[in-house]
């Protein structure tokens, strides 16, 4: 019985993680590129995002929320856009370097995720990031993220200096009554999908975010 105890919380996260999925891959390919135009509007309403000299995005794939033209919008601003990779060693973990061009940067890797190419790739300062912007399969009012089941994320957020705020972005379908959170798990503090933002810490509403 303690063994099943201890399981329960990641069984929990399979399957939450396994229905959200599949909820965002139904979705047509013309409602996400809407929902992601009006999460990309949201963002650039946030301080955090229009004030940051430099920010963490993702590579977007698959069926998750569109970023590319607002990290090259950053980057016509100057703006220190980092984008993260796998480092391959073991254990395996997650790195992030600077990009300039996102059609010219990039190669793809596992899944086809896009990732900084590693003929030119350095590691950059985690603690040096102004923003975060966070990818994930499943959110909850909470704060509380549900990625993929790897880890990665929850290990590097461990690492931003405490005043970084973590934006995550997702559709409204990712959003989740609860999620179980372990003592690893790293909380966002606001989620923005296509028709609200979640202000976890309510620094958004004091113009702190």
């Amino acid at each position: 019985m303690r063994m099943r105890e201890v399981n329960l919380p990641q069984e929990e996260k399979r399957r939450i993680r396994q229905e959200t999925i599949a909820r965002r891959d139904r979705l047509s390919a013309a409602t996400r590129a809407a929902a992601s135009r009006a999460i990309r509007s949201r963002l650039d309403e946030l301080h955090a995002v229009t004030r940051a000299r430099t920010l963490l995005g993702f590579a977007s794939f698959g069926s998750e929320v569109q970023l590319d033209p607002l990290l090259r919008a950053a980057i016509d601003r100057g703006v220190g856009v980092f984008l993260p990779w796998i480092e391959r060693f073991s254990p395996p973990d997650l790195q992030m370097s600077r990009v300039t061009d996102l059609d010219n940067d990039l190669v793809a890797a596992r899944m086809g995720i896009r990732e900084p190419d590693p003929q030119w790739r350095r590691p950059g300062r985690v603690d040096r990031l102004d923003v975060v912007l966070a990818p994930g399969v499943a959110f909850d009012a909470a704060g509380t993220r549900l990625g993929y089941g790897a880890g990665f994320y929850d290990r590097l957020l461990a690492r931003l200096r405490p005043d970084t705020p973590v934006i995550a972005v997702a559709y409204d379908t990712q959003i989740v009554e609860a999620l179980p959170r372990l003592d690893h798990d790293v909380p966002v503090d606001a989620i923005v999908t296509q028709t609200r933002t979640i202000d976890v810490t309510r620094r958004a509403t004091t113009g702190d975010l």
